[in-house]
């Protein structure tokens, strides 16, 4: 009875881990896709996708809600600030210009 109940246990942590995962895959894309938003907003003809990855990598998970909350209703002043704010961190400009710092995009900005 006792390895039963364990068992029972052991598999209803499991799905919760597994609830629990999706849950923030999903709040984490809805963020990127408001961030890309913003950021393109900001940086018009700019690729600013490996940006977007680098402020949703940074941002705290009560951040990322936030954001993500911007996908269901609008995007506000607060979410621009939030998501700028987010960028301009000293682990976010690192995660930038490692992702975007290219030997083409460096010799492209010599000619």
């Amino acid at each position: 009875m006792r390895i039963w109940l364990a068992a029972v246990a052991l598999l209803a942590v499991a799905a919760c881990a597994e609830v629990s995962q999706q849950g923030d895959r999903l709040a984490r894309d809805s963020a990127k896709a408001v961030t890309n938003d913003v950021l393109a907003a900001q940086f018009p003809g700019q690729d600013v996708t490996p940006v977007t990855d680098c402020v949703i990598d940074n941002a705290t998970g009560p951040e990322v809600i936030e954001i993500a909350r911007a996908a269901v209703i609008g995007t506000t002043a607060d979410t621009t600030r939030l998501v700028l704010g987010i960028a301009q961190r000293r682990e976010t400009v690192a995660c930038i210009a490692e992702k975007t710092l290219t030997v083409g995009n460096l010799l492209g900005a010599l000619q």
